[in-house]
């Protein structure tokens, strides 16, 4: 039997001016919003369970003769959120009833709801989304039988819904049912409030905004407190007993924690906490106190006073152990506990304390702490719930959880809560607990309280410390920012936290299936301004078409269902912050003040990153990384806060530049030397497709010219001799070293013929005596195109035969072509010789120099010949490294610049 008692009116549907429902004895007829929009809906209030038969409608609530349902509801129809006492009662003489699944506006599968379902004793709680499989959800401790429901609407809006269990009579409350007696009954609170936009503004609403109803207001004095607030940036904690190894070693009479600090670096970073124990399960045995056990330990406070010290230099904090339940040894009142604890704190010198078999902290306990100094963390031994939460901002999900739920609904209700979930070494190989650490952007604690060290613990912690790194360099998206659990994805069982906040937006993504996922998975829209990348992969991310892509690695199938299922990735937006440029092995960074780090294939614990100031900096990348290969990334950060992240390809094949150009403004100038005025140019060089040995990848690009000199002609033989004759240079190597001269001298007749048969070491000794030196490819191409990119040719866009030699192996001198000449009076540009540039490039293998121009020389028979004959002037060549007499070649020559003197 079904009443509806309405306390102005029984049994009428309403219109009050802002009510949000309408209903009747068939439940909800209408939604009225503020805005005055009405909707029609033929919905119920809940729906619940009854020894396990759903009953959803009015009709079946009416005709079930086991129970009597009254729903009351409120005197203020305007007020909000809308307020529902739901009250069902045994009607049997003699039966009991099962009470459960509690939910607003029904079990509905196009609807997102939160219920139970199963029958495990702690963990039943899932979420409900319409095209996706149900999704384990942990809840506070006193929120077990939780239900939650959205009723959608037209135009973005919806009603979020929340039911909890209020009070019973002549029944047993159990974690997520009731039991009824005959004649007992439970009462229901249901919170109705609507909203607009996707259904986890709607958990937002009745999470964040109401914390559950268990409080009307949050006092966040605690979580203000800036001496606190390190515990928010601290991601891995670790229990451990007194007489674990780990902490003292009996055998040799040492404190092995330093150790122990000292190993977990390379892996994870190391311990932000280390908590210690030396009281349970050894507390009991005599009369001492929990407090006597820590000065009963090796060395007493004094020795754990230095230890702490040590753990403080090496970034750990130190916590103690409190046991409230020491009532029976030599403290026994709760103000002798806290003195104790406030002196133990002082003399020690440690950090915080782990609150054994509690949930919460007091006024008290903080207090205690607050007396030994400033910064004292309570971590409490289970998870606070709301209405305790003012009073502790730390604590743990306990490990009774064996496999927990994949989604930490905790985390949600109090995003700069630090949580931390329990994870134990002893049993079986633990990545899930460590995956959905990062999915949930909490912590995690490694409880090391039972024996056994598997072999795959430091293999893990690797692991732990790729996500510990993400969460610590991120923390204040994970505390601070807009947290939107399970954005909807295109592969379920591929799950997808959003953390937005107006510096960046991280998406924390795991994966549950075996054989991985690699395709479109969410939806991303990109700015200009932004860009993404992988935080896990250390890899640009691509967004197309709207969507992220997402490649993510299986696992294997066995481990389905275990502590140990589970890949994991990181997708990050930020801003463009970071300005970054290459030329050849130069790297340009310019960023706001802060820090500046290069790391190989992405920043790890095990090995120490390149680290700059933020601003701007000019570097070699290969004096700076050697000869590794892999990805470069640089990462911008703000005290410790990730900002940006920009990452490029470095390959060992790739030919980077590695010689540099001397200053030569200012020196005497040559009077038959050009000068090449200082403009504008846009640069863009050619090479043959698809070589061998690959050539420097030179992206278009406009530059800035400064002013300068250039010889007219390429060096002749003359010119060359007169520098022998002044220096009487000659290289340690003089294998075909002016092999043309016969006796030491030109060939009379050819004394204006480009020198030729001499190597870039031969060409930069001459140009050095000159005060000169050679141009580089960019100054040559320049000059030659007289500052114009569509002059390809020295005197236009066009090839003309009659104004260049035509390639038919025989030299000739200097100046034989004036009618090739370009627009500055630069002659034998292209088709004498080829012209050595100052760029000298090494990809990991080989050296080769940069040459321009063409030749003479034009071998025709195949293919495979280089380039001949006159070239265009973008066109490249490489002259590869040998030896010197290798090099020196009877087709290659220099001519040399100055720059000007700038005014």
């Amino acid at each position: 039997m079904r009443k509806l008692l309405i306390l102005f009116l029984l049994l009428a549907t309403f219109s009050a001016k802002g009510q949000l429902f309408e209903y009747n004895n068939n439940g909800i007829q209408r939604v009225s919003l503020s805005s005055g929009t009405k909707y029609q809906v033929q919905h119920p209030f809940i729906s619940f369970r009854v020894n396990g038969e759903v009953i959803s409608s009015a009709t079946q609530e009416s005709d079930d003769k086991r129970f009597e349902t009254v729903y009351t509801h409120p005197l203020s129809k305007s007020y909000l959120p809308y307020k529902v006492t739901f009250t069902l009662k045994n009607a049997t003489s003699s039966d009991t009833l099962t009470i459960e699944n509690v939910v607003p506006f029904g079990e509905n599968p196009d609807h997102v709801y939160i219920t139970g379902l199963g029958e495990h004793r702690l963990s039943r709680s899932v979420i409900y989304r319409p095209g996706f499989g149900p999704i384990g959800v942990i809840l506070p401790d006193n929120a077990w039988e939780l239900g939650f429901g959205i009723l959608p609407l037209p135009d973005g809006n919806a009603v979020a819904g929340l039911a909890r269990r209020k009070s019973w009579e002549k029944a047993q409350r159990k974690r997520f049912e009731t039991v009824i007696y005959p004649g007992g009954e439970v009462t229901y609170e249901l919170w109705y409030e609507p909203f607009t936009g996707n259904w986890q503004e709607g958990l937002r609403l009745m999470l964040q905004k109401h914390f559950l109803f268990d409080l009307e207001q949050f006092d966040n004095s605690l979580f203000d407190r800036p001496d606190l607030a390190w515990i928010r940036k601290a991601y891995a904690i670790n229990l451990m007993m007194a007489w674990d190894k780990d902490f003292y070693n009996p055998r040799y009479g040492i404190y092995y924690l330093p150790k122990t600090i000292e190993k977990a670096k390379p892996l994870l970073g190391g311990w932000d906490v280390i908590g210690f124990w030396p009281t349970w399960p050894a507390l009991g045995l005599d009369q001492r106190n929990q407090w006597d056990m820590f000065r009963n330990l090796p060395g007493g406070l004094k020795e754990l006073k230095r230890i702490t010290a040590d753990a403080h230099k090496a970034g750990t904090k130190i916590f103690l152990c409190y046991n409230p339940w020491d009532e029976s040894t030599t403290a026994t009142t709760f103000a002798e506990q806290m003195a104790g604890m406030t002196d133990m704190l002082k003399a020690t010198d440690t950090d915080g304390v782990v609150l054994d078999t509690r949930g919460s902290s007091s006024a008290e306990i903080q207090g205690a702490g607050d007396a030994a100094k400033e910064g004292v963390i309570m971590y409490s031994e289970g998870m606070a719930i709301p209405k305790d939460m003012p009073g502790i901002i730390s604590g743990r999900v306990h490990n009774a959880l064996v496999y927990p739920p994949l989604l930490n609904l905790n985390k949600f209700i109090k995003p700069d809560f630090s949580i931390f979930r329990v994870a134990e070494l002893a049993y079986e190989p633990i990545l899930r607990e460590y995956n959905l650490s990062l999915l949930n952007g909490h912590g995690v604690e490694i409880n090391q309280f039972q024996p056994g060290r598997p072999e795959w613990v430091d293999e893990q912690y690797k692991h732990l410390g790729r996500i510990l790194m993400v969460l610590r360099s991120n923390s204040n998206a994970f505390n601070y920012s807009a947290l939107t659990p399970l954005v909807p994805t295109l592969r379920d069982s591929v799950y997808v936290n959003e953390w937005k906040s107006d510096t960046k937006t991280i998406y924390t993504i795991y994966n549950a299936n075996p054989e991985g996922y690699t395709g479109p998975l969410f939806d991303l829209e990109l700015p200009d301004t932004h860009h993404a990348v992988n935080l896990w992969t250390h890899q640009p991310a691509i967004v197309d078409g709207g969507k992220a892509l997402v490649s993510i690695d299986g696992f294997v199938p066995g481990d389905l269902g275990t502590n140990n299922e589970g890949t994991v990735s990181v997708v990050a937006v930020f801003p463009k912050v970071l300005q970054i440029s290459r030329r050849g092995d130069e790297l340009s960074i310019e960023s706001p003040p802060g820090k500046i780090t290069l790391s190989i294939n992405g920043p790890s614990y095990d090995k120490k990153p390149y680290e700059l100031e933020g601003g701007k900096h000019s570097l070699s990348l290969r004096k700076t990384f050697g000869w590794q290969e892999g990805s470069v990334v640089i990462q911008y950060l703000t005290n410790g806060e990730l900002m940006d992240e920009v990452v490029f390809e470095l390959k060992a094949s790739d030919p980077w530049l590695i010689s540099s150009s001397t200053n030569t403004a200012g020196n005497n100038v040559d009077p038959t030397s050009v000068r090449v005025p200082g403009s504008n140019y846009h640069y863009k060089v050619d090479s043959r497709e698809g070589e061998f040995i690959p050539y420097p990848k030179q992206a278009e690009k406009d530059t800035l010219m400064a002013g300068f000199w250039m010889d007219r002609y390429p060096v002749t033989n003359a010119q060359y001799y007169d520098f022998l004759v002044a220096t009487c240079y000659r290289p340690n190597d003089d294998t075909n070293f002016l092999k043309h001269w016969p006796g030491g001298k030109p060939k009379k007749g050819e004394e204006d013929f480009p020198v030729v048969y001499v190597n870039i070491e031969d060409a930069r000794a001459y140009a050095e005596w000159k005060g000169s030196r050679l141009p580089t490819e960019l100054e040559w191409q320049y000059a030659a195109q007289a500052g114009d990119p569509s002059n390809t040719w020295p005197w236009g866009a066009d090839m003309d035969s009659t104004k260049t030699s035509r390639g038919d192996g025989k030299p000739y001198a200097v100046g034989q072509y004036p009618e090739g000449k370009n627009t500055l009076g630069l002659e034998d540009l292209v088709g004498n010789v080829w012209q050595l540039t100052n760029d000298v490039y090494f990809n990991g293998t080989s050296e080769f120099v940069i040459l321009k121009g063409g030749s003479y020389f034009n071998p025709t028979s195949s293919w495979w010949y280089v380039k001949g004959g006159p070239q265009p002037l973008p066109w490249r060549q490489m002259l590869l490294r040998v030896s010197p007499g290798f090099e020196r070649s009877a087709t290659v020559g220099f001519r040399c610049v100055v720059e000007e003197k700038s005014q």
